[in-house]
């Protein structure tokens, strides 16, 4: 039987080219919607992680669960962001102070 470092190996490259194609594939409008289930994803990934980092496996389990959670943790925060900024551009301008009282 193969070896489970290698079968994981050759899983993440395969799952990268596929992930790589079907973001590639994706129109422009629907890059927001993607976004925010991407960053459900990775709070997924972080709860993971988490509990992974507990599990007393050892210390190159540690690690990686270490990478994981940061990595993880910059997705959503920098998801949420671009998000925020993309639905920014939909909202209307408040009116300043000037316009309000004609002075």
């Amino acid at each position: 039987m193969a070896d489970p470092v290698v079968i994981g190996i050759v899983v993440f490259v395969l799952a990268s080219f596929v992930g790589f194609e079907v973001i590639a594939k994706v129109p422009p409008t629907l890059h927001t919607p993607l976004m925010s289930g991407s960053n459900a994803i990775s709070g997924i990934t972080i709860v993971g992680a988490l509990i992974a980092s507990v599990s007393g496996q050892g210390a190159l389990v540690n690690v990686l669960a270490f990478f994981a959670i940061v990595t993880a943790t910059v997705n959503v925060v920098g998801g949420f962001l671009v998000t925020d900024r993309m639905l920014g551009m939909f909202r209307k301008p408040k009116p300043t102070s000037n316009e309000e009282g004609g002075r």
